[in-house]
């Protein structure tokens, strides 16, 4: 059995249903037995500003699907809920990130693990600090909360919890 910590983000469309459907369907995969996920986070744009905010939330899954079987059900569910790559940092559906599959670290061009941007970005840590802040991240050798506590405030203060 595996763990994977993932992170979904959406800024197009019912974004707050969009992210509980995703998370249904995630959590109804043959070899998914568990998922846990943190609140929903109101957070800004980060690359490309001219959009709406984002809704994003992490979630811990143990599976028997192998890292890259995953990533395909994930590319699947993007299709589902209609995600287009118009440019990089441009608003989507649904962005479906494997944030670390256990202590999996690996620089294949398809799946990088950790993902390499996850420990700069608060709309990541903060949701995941929620369900999993004494997580160590292989790669980084630190905590979820270490991570998250070493960002700029302001990064930090972007992000905020939804009431559902």
């Amino acid at each position: 059995m595996a763990v994977a910590f993932l992170s979904l983000g959406s800024n197009m469309g019912d974004s707050k249903s969009l992210i509980k459907n995703a998370l249904l369907d995630i959590s109804s995969l043959d070899k998914v037995t568990s998922l846990k996920a943190s609140s929903l986070y109101s957070t800004k744009p980060v690359g490309y500003l001219d959009q709406d905010d984002f809704v994003n939330v992490c979630a811990i899954i143990e599976t028997t699907y192998e890292k890259e079987e995953l990533l395909k059900h994930f590319q699947d569910l993007e299709q589902k809920y209609k995600r287009v790559r118009l440019f990089k940092d441009g608003p989507r559906t649904l962005d479906i990130d494997i944030l670390t599959y256990d202590d999996v670290i690996s620089d294949k061009k398809e799946l990088i693990l950790p993902h390499p941007r996850m420990h700069e970005r608060a709309f990541v840590l903060i949701p995941l600090m929620e369900i999993a802040p004494d997580a160590v991240i292989a790669k980084h050798n630190q905590s979820v909360s270490e991570l998250a506590n070493k960002l700029p405030y302001d990064q930090i203060e972007g992000v905020k919890k939804i009431n559902e």
